[in-house]
């Protein structure tokens, strides 16, 4: 009973389910009408769904990704903002004073400061020279907003095909950008913080000015900073007065500055130009013509004075000058005295000897400085290269100068009451257990004074500072204007304090000059753009510094050096002149300083590393170059005899000679001789002596 009424029950429920043709809905004529239709495929159904959903997404990832561009672009911009100097600061920078630094003739030696020239106007330019930086380095200049991206597009395939090209990928204003507010590292950071700058720089200033700015400020090599340096540098002239060959020639360096510069790399060079009036003739920037003989006759870069030894010159002008009127702070014109022609003949003098025997007595470098017996410096080269080392090895070296010491020695001995014809012993010696000897370890035996200088000997230089005490040989040096520190001891006889060639040069100029105290100087005048003058060099003089007479001495007992002693190889007809030899220990150095009454020059060879040269000795290359030197720098000066000297010998009548200290080595032999010598010191005999030339 009870499953008959079950099963009437689940009949009811299953006849109260609606069937799958009532859940279509609609009248039955309706759902018989839809159901006679064509039915889709089922693939057909699948794929036009696929279609719409990869579409849907398609959209949907795009607009994630244009999203997340902007936020990556909005966090870019902020990065380089924040990495960008203060908007507030953002102005051009001042220009960088120059320093303007001309020889005695009012030419040109070189320029000193960030900034090499002074800013010359667009409008003062020929026509073509802004022209010639627009058609190499941004043809599109004036279309471009500061960024160029088909510049940037051909520098990429340039890149990717390794093949040179005529531009780059940076426009003028991004160059100008970098130049005024970046470093030069090669970086993404740089470049993005570039192109900000550059799009400011367009926003804030017209083409006209962007492209004046960029001209004097841009880098050309061989130091020059700015249109109107490089002029000068290369061509000897102001930038207004620029031709088309080598206006075209120096908008070519700006690509590569060091290795274009015309006076390292003359053909490269004149290539590079040659691609710039290509590029100016294509823009129709000139004509054919012009293009034409512009190529026929290129641009040829002048020689500097004195070559790359006149930096030398303006490193040491540029300590003067910050002694002188100290910190610059706008341009200034520095007058020195340094002679452009005799300045590339000493460079040339020390150049060419050492190039020619250099290598084979292994001297590796060398210095020379010449001055006026009145301390006026005309010419000084501080070593062989300055491109590969700016050493100075004539103002900032400390070098042993060996015998060419001596002079001080002897002046010491003459003002203590010896003269030029005192004979003293030339034998082994012995100081405190120290055995100084003569250079071929020889000994002459009695010998004056006079004889013993010229001919260097070692042991007689010892026993005279023995005698005066190396305390007063020092101050001697001293009061000629050695600056270095000198060793009081007996060794300084030998010269083995070490000094500078400038302090050397200058202490022999006394002895030039006929006594009188020199103070070396190569600046005669500082003045602003304007003319005002900001210092002027005194004149007066320092006063008497060795008496008239002992000069005559000195000047006597040199000028035996270089007739009859280790300077006999000097060379320099129709004038009286003297000096000294010098070789330190272990020819490590080899000095040679001579004199006239016009000029007083020292020369020093040997190595920085202080290493022995193969038997250099300052009475071979030095004095080989001395001549070369002199010879040039007499042309055309009358001969005129140095002081204290006539016929060749001192004048004055001598003084009582003083007796050598009892207990001396030199006693004895020195005592007999000049008793010797005041038996027959009348002044009859003395004339006749010295007219006669006794030995």
């Amino acid at each position: 009973m009870a499953s008959r009424q079950a099963g009437k029950k689940r009949d009811v429920e299953a006849d109260a389910r609606p069937r799958p043709q009532d859940r279509s809905g609609g009248a039955p004529a309706a759902r018989r009408q839809r159901d006679d239709s064509p039915a889709q495929p089922p693939r057909q159904k699948k794929r036009a769904s696929k279609r719409r959903s990869g579409f849907g997404r398609l959209i949907y990832w795009g607009a994630v990704l244009a999203l997340w561009a902007v936020i990556a672009a909005i966090g870019l911009l902020v990065w380089i903002g924040a990495h960008l100097p203060p908007i507030q600061s953002l102005e051009i920078p001042k220009r960088p004073p120059s320093v303007l630094i001309l020889g005695a003739n009012g030419t040109t030696l070189a320029t000193r400061g960030d900034m090499g020239g002074a800013e010359v106007p667009l409008r003062e330019l020929p026509d073509y020279a802004p022209k010639a930086f627009v058609a190499i380095e941004d043809r599109r200049f004036y279309s471009h907003h500061g960024i160029d991206p088909w510049g940037i597009l051909r520098a990429g395939v340039r890149d990717v095909l390794h093949r040179g090209a005529a531009q780059g990928g940076s426009t003028i204003t991004q160059q100008l950008a970098k130049n005024l507010f970046l470093t030069q590292e090669r970086t993404v950071t740089r470049k993005l913080q570039e192109a900000v700058l550059a799009l400011w720089l367009e926003h804030k200033f017209s083409k006209a000015q962007i492209l004046e700015l960029y001209l004097n400020r841009v880098y050309f090599g061989s130091g020059a900073y700015g249109i109107e340096a490089a002029a000068q540098r290369y061509f000897g002239k102001s930038a207004r007065k620029l031709t088309l060959p080598e206006a075209a020639m120096l908008a070519g360096l700006v690509q590569s500055p060091s290795r274009l510069a015309p006076s390292r790399n003359p053909d490269g060079a004149e290539r590079r130009a040659g691609m710039v009036i290509a590029a100016m003739a294509d823009l129709k920037m000139i004509g054919d013509d012009a293009a034409k003989r512009a190529l026929i006759t290129p641009a040829r870069a002048i020689k500097p004075s004195g070559g790359g030894s006149v930096n030398y010159v303006a490193d040491w002008v540029m300590d003067a000058v910050d002694d002188l009127i100290g910190h610059v702070e706008a341009d200034i014109v520095v007058e020195t005295s340094i002679d452009p022609a005799l300045q590339t003949a000493a460079e040339h003098s020390l150049d060419d000897v050492l190039a020619q025997k250099g290598d084979k007595l292994d001297v590796g470098q060398g210095a020379l400085v010449a001055m006026t017996p009145d301390g006026v410096v005309r010419a000084l080269v501080g070593g062989r290269n300055y491109a590969e080392s700016q050493f100075n090895r004539a103002i900032a070296a400390r070098r042993q100068p060996g015998s060419a010491f001596k002079p001080f020695v002897y002046l010491t001995a003459l003002e203590h009451g010896l003269t030029p014809d005192t004979v003293r012993e030339d034998k082994p010696i012995s100081v405190q257990g120290w055995r100084p000897e003569n250079f071929e370890h020889e000994y002459l035996g009695p010998v004056t004074l006079t004889q013993a200088l010229a001919n260097s000997l070692n042991t007689v230089s010892v026993r005279l500072t023995t005698e005066v005490g190396p305390a007063a040989v020092v101050r001697t040096a001293y009061r000629l204007g050695i600056e270095s520190k000198l060793e009081p001891n007996a060794s300084i006889a030998l010269g083995t304090s070490e000094v500078s060639v400038i302090e050397l040069v200058s202490a022999y100029a006394t002895f030039a000059n006929g006594g009188l105290a020199v103070a070396p100087h190569v600046v005669e005048r500082i003045r602003s753009n304007d003319g005002k003058t900001l210092y002027a060099r005194s004149t007066q003089p320092l006063g008497r510094i060795i008496d008239a007479r002992y000069v005559g001495m000195m000047n006597t007992m040199m000028r035996e050096t270089l007739v009859n002693g280790t300077a006999r190889r000097a060379d320099l007809p129709g004038w009286l002149a003297a000096g000294k030899t010098g070789t330190s220990q272990d020819f490590r150095d080899a000095w040679f300083v001579g004199y006239t009454s016009h000029l007083v020059t020292g020369v020093w060879l040997g190595n920085d590393d202080n290493s022995p040269t193969k038997k250099a000795v300052g009475g071979g290359l030095p004095v080989e170059i001395w001549s070369r030197f002199m010879k040039t720098a007499h042309q055309g000066v009358a001969p005129s005899t140095l002081p204290g000297l006539s016929d060749g010998g001192w004048f004055t009548a001598p003084p009582p000679v003083s007796q050598a200290p009892r207990g001396s080595d030199e006693s004895a032999a020195g005592t007999a001789a000049e008793r010797n010598q005041r038996n027959s010191s009348g002044l009859d005999f003395w004339l006749l002596d010295k007219l006669f030339g006794r030995r």
